[in-house]
């Protein structure tokens, strides 16, 4: 009998990038000539964002230096959820980004459905936050990473623990 080889696909964030993509955003903000004056910031709080801008111009502007940070350190977009633009203190606005981990029950269905239309002899279970495939053949499993690195998921997907 073949030993049976498997991988699982995650959609995981590095806080400690998403960190460093803040903070370099909080210094480029302070150094830049455009927000010279400005009220403009960002906060980290949890694995939620917080962007405060003068008005949606700047707001926008802020978010535009931290999505560029954050691709130059390997953090996926597709990973941030953007809240609804708020009035706040002092005439500013306020936008809430929240950093989503792991991948919602319906995505993962999803995924298993879209491997079952394939056709090929593996086995997709859901577990938790994570999608495990199995299957006897390794090439099988590698046209199944191949074919969910081309379709266009809402989130980042990550394939580990391939054996």
């Amino acid at each position: 009998m073949a030993k049976e080889s498997s991988f699982d696909i995650v959609s995981k964030t590095d806080m400690q990038e998403v960190v460093n993509a803040v903070h370099q955003t909080q210094k480029e903000i302070e150094t830049r000539f455009d927000f010279k004056g400005s009220k403009s910031r960002l906060d980290l709080q949890g694995e939620e964002i917080v962007v405060v801008g003068d008005d949606e111009y700047k707001l926008d502007s802020v978010i535009d230096v931290l999505k560029s940070k954050l691709i130059k350190r390997g953090v996926g977009l597709k990973s941030l959820e953007y809240g609804k633009v708020e009035p706040a203190t002092q005439g500013t606005v306020r936008q809430t980004i929240k950093v989503k981990q792991g991948i919602s029950q319906e995505i993962a269905k999803q995924i298993v459905k879209d491997v079952k239309e394939l056709k090929i002899k593996v086995q997709p279970s859901i577990q938790g936050d994570q999608v495990r495939m199995v299957g006897k053949e390794k090439d099988e499993l590698q046209a199944v990473i191949k074919f969910l690195k081309e379709r266009d998921y809402p989130v980042d997907l990550q394939f580990v623990n391939y054996r």
